[in-house]
């Protein structure tokens, strides 16, 4: 089957991806959600050192179309935020989430992006680290490269690297159970650390999102902002212009601002959570999961021998429900390309769920069991729901 994700040139899957690095090091715990290096750094033993990289995705062509439209600065401190937290809520799923250095990568069409554009971005990455820092999470910017590349780059690209060192009776290593519950935390709505309502996009399926719900108009009006290789049938073939408006919580938010709402951070969650659970206690933790690339199928990746059974999903939010009535999208591929409303899960004993989603409800964010895991040949997520039952 070949999904409209991967005639618009990406994929949910990533298998060639993983087919490129199938033979590298996977690290000194190969099931950690990010990979865990030796501390080659300080020489220790009882060390490690963590480092990632990620960028905000295709999520930068559409703030460029909503920049054009509106002129509002402000969506580009969101991307700062999209990138930063791809890197820093999977570093957090292994237990890190203070001292970390942070670098980044910015390459732009200086043609289309004028300097204001990258002022935002990097006084939003200074503010999102004020930000955190009152929750007694330490992010120090070490700076970085911005680079006009305009003869590889349509518009902008925003990347960061991010780096900590660990000890090692800290880290958080998938060992994910027969008998655990999952807990599910919601990406939408308003945490009490966010300003605004939340849609829960995050920095996944952006491509899908931005084609199959805005109009034709703006493949016409910003050709830059699509790869011209693209089959034409699934370039911008949504109803929606950027400034229409959607009703939610008896507020209207534009459409445009709706998808490019900012990556919600867990760090302060997360942060809460290991407190709750330090020193060896933390074993009570068998998995952290963040439901990045991939979406409610990213935890296969973190099984061995296990069935993942998810039989009691939070409701859909607006804004995924939007993207699927737009694009007529079956809900097998929404459920493997978006989050659906759910982008992190913690994998515990189900007497520990409680304190988990007392800790996710003091910030305001939804949470709940949503499922289980049992014994099987091989691995398998299921999503069993209003909308049928699908295998992965």
């Amino acid at each position: 089957m070949q999904y409209k994700y991967d005639l618009r040139g990406v994929s949910a899957t990533k298998d060639e991806v993983h087919a490129a690095i199938k033979h590298m090091d996977k690290g000194l715990y190969p099931m950690a959600f990010c990979k865990v290096l030796p501390d080659v750094v300080g020489g220790s033993e009882r060390y490690c050192n963590i480092m990632h990289a990620d960028t905000a995705g295709t999520k930068t062509s559409l703030a460029y179309l909503y920049w054009k439209e509106t002129g509002d600065l402000s969506v580009w401190r969101g991307i700062a935020q999209d990138a930063l937290v791809m890197n820093l809520d999977d570093m957090a799923c292994v237990g890190c989430t203070d001292r970390i250095l942070v670098s980044s990568t910015i390459g732009r069409n200086k043609n289309l992006i004028p300097g204001e554009v990258i002022a935002t971005i990097i006084r939003a990455a200074v503010d999102f680290a004020t930000q955190m820092a009152d929750h007694g999470i330490g992010l120090h910017l070490a700076g970085g490269e911005t680079a006009d590349v305009g003869d590889i780059v349509r518009t902008l690209d925003v990347g960061y690297t991010t780096f900590a060192r660990v000890s090692r009776n800290d880290l958080i290593v998938n060992d994910i159970q027969a008998g655990d519950v999952v807990v599910g935390l919601a990406s939408h709505g308003q945490a009490t650390y966010e300003t605004e309502y939340n849609g829960g996009m995050g920095s996944n399926g952006l491509t899908s999102a931005r084609h199959d719900v805005f109009s034709k108009i703006y493949s016409e009006k910003y050709p830059d902002s699509y790869d011209p290789n693209t089959p034409n049938e699934v370039i911008y073939t949504g109803s929606k212009r950027l400034t229409d408006s959607i009703n939610i919580d008896g507020k209207e938010i534009h459409v445009g601002k709706l998808v490019l709402s900012p990556t919600r951070t867990y760090m302060p969650v997360i942060q809460r959570v290991l407190k709750e659970f330090k020193g060896k206690n933390r074993q009570r933790i068998h998995g952290i999961i963040h439901c990045s690339g991939g979406g409610q199928t990213k935890v296969k990746h973190f099984l061995q021998n296990k069935r993942v059974l998810k039989h009691l999903m939070m409701p859909i939010p607006p804004l995924f429900d939007l993207i699927q009535k737009e694009s007529g999208t079956g809900w097998r591929e929404m459920y493997q390309v978006f989050n659906m409303g759910q982008r992190l899960e913690f994998y515990v004993n189900e007497k520990d769920a409680q304190v988990l989603i007392d800790i996710a409800r003091s910030f305001k964010i939804d949470a709940q069991v949503v499922g289980y895991v049992e014994s099987m040949q091989g691995e398998q997520v299921v999503v069993d729901g209003v909308h049928g039952r699908f295998e992965y």
